[in-house]
This record gives structure tokens, C-alpha cells and sequence, in this order.
């Protein structure tokens, strides 16, 4: 038996892209307010949360007092209804190569599999994706006090599926997210480059590559 019980994933970058979707959605919202990002300045908003998105944009813009916070919640949630709209185009075939296969073989071994995603859209993605009947639970990012890097997201997920930190494995492409899931006491599995996820236990190239049975 595996000391391990439970595996939670990222959704962007690991079990799909949505990035570009999130670029293009925030780049129309900086855009409105007259504050010029590119994609350089996009890899800081990977697996943090949207109002934390919000704030790094503004700030990058020196608009940070500029608003109230009424004010940067709607610019927050026309954000995520113009990004909502575009990943209705969403399909299986968006699926990453080798995620079905991964999460058959955990199905086996009797080990649960969560979605620890910064994003409220995680639930519309699952449906889409196709991928709904291997998931056992979906975090609520709004559930949780504080997003990644904070441990917050995964400590949610361990705690309602009842299981210790310790006997869980959390899978991300972010550095924030990696940071999230060593403070949370976990095991961590890192999507990208070596050099990028530093902190990680191990790291693959992309979810296709990684193998169940070094880490468990």
C-alpha cells in the first residue's frame, strides 16, 4: 500500500491551458484602465488568484488606490465573465495527453484525486474536460482565507477528504503553487522546468511524463 491516499492538481498548465484565456481576458481588463501587460508580465499571475491578479495589475500600473474596493471587484468579475465565455469552447480534446491515463492509474491504487485550482471556473472545466467522474473534490477557492502561494488550497482539500497533509501529493506548473504545497506539508510534483520549480520533490516536463510509481 502507498503511503500516499491522495493526489491534487492544479487545473491550468496541468491537466489543461486555460492560459491563454486568462491572458487574453486580463489584457482586455489592463487594457480598459490604460495599463499595458504583456506575456512576460502574465507568468506572475499563473496559480494566483483573481483578486491577487487584480492587485498585481494595478499595481504594475501605479493604479493601486485608484479604485475602491467595490470598484475592483467588478473589474474582477467582468475579468472572469469574459474569461468564462471563452473556455466554454472548451472539449475533451483540451485535455492534456496522459491525464486520463494518470488518473485511471490512481482510480487502481484506491487514491483519491482533487482539484486544488485558484480558479471558481475549476467545476465548469471538470464538466467540459470530461474528466468529472475520476474527481472526488473540487476545492471552492472562495472557501479558503488566503490563495497561493499560501498553504490554504490544499489544506482544504486533505482536511475535507479527511486525510493527514502528509499522505498527500500535489501536482502544479506555478512557483506559487509549488510553495503553496511544501508549507502545506505535502509531497510536490512539479510541471515545467526544473530550474522555474526549484522547490519541488520532483519535476516533469509536461503531466504525460510523470510516472506513479516513483512517487509512490
Amino acid at each position: 500500500m502507498s503511503q500516499y491516499k491522495c493526489f491534487i492538481f492544479d487545473m491550468d498548465g496541468v491537466i489543461t491551458e486555460t492560459s491563454e484565456q486568462h491572458y487574453q481576458a486580463w489584457k482586455q481588463c489592463a487594457d480598459e484602465l490604460g495599463i499595458d501587460i504583456d506575456r512576460t508580465f502574465n507568468e506572475k499571475l499563473k496559480g494566483v488568484s483573481r483578486m491577487d491578479s487584480l492587485e498585481r495589475i494595478l499595481a504594475y500600473g501605479n493604479r493601486s488606490h485608484d479604485f475602491t474596493a467595490e470598484e475592483k471587484a467588478e473589474l474582477a468579475y467582468k475579468k472572469n465573465e469574459n474569461y468564462k465565455e471563452m473556455i466554454l469552447k472548451c472539449t475533451e480534446d483540451d485535455l492534456f495527453e496522459g491525464v486520463k491515463e494518470l488518473f485511471e492509474g490512481l482510480k487502481e491504487k484506491g487514491i483519491k484525486i482533487a482539484i486544488g485550482s485558484a480558479s471558481k471556473n475549476a467545476p465548469t472545466l471538470v464538466n467540459l474536460l470530461g474528466i468529472k467522474d475520476y474527481i472526488d473534490y473540487i476545492v471552492d477557492p472562495a472557501s479558503v482565507e488566503k490563495g497561493k502561494p499560501a498553504p490554504d488550497i490544499f489544506l482544504k482539500a486533505a482536511h475535507d477528504l479527511g486525510i493527514d497533509p502528509s499522505a498527500c501529493v500535489g501536482v502544479e506548473d506555478a512557483e506559487a503553487g509549488v510553495e503553496a504545497i511544501k508549507s502545506a506539508g505535502m509531497l510536490a510534483v512539479g510541471i515545467g522546468e526544473a530550474s522555474v520549480l526549484h522547490q519541488a520533490d520532483m519535476v516533469y516536463a509536461h503531466t504525460k511524463d510523470i510516472q506513479l510509481a516513483d512517487i509512490l
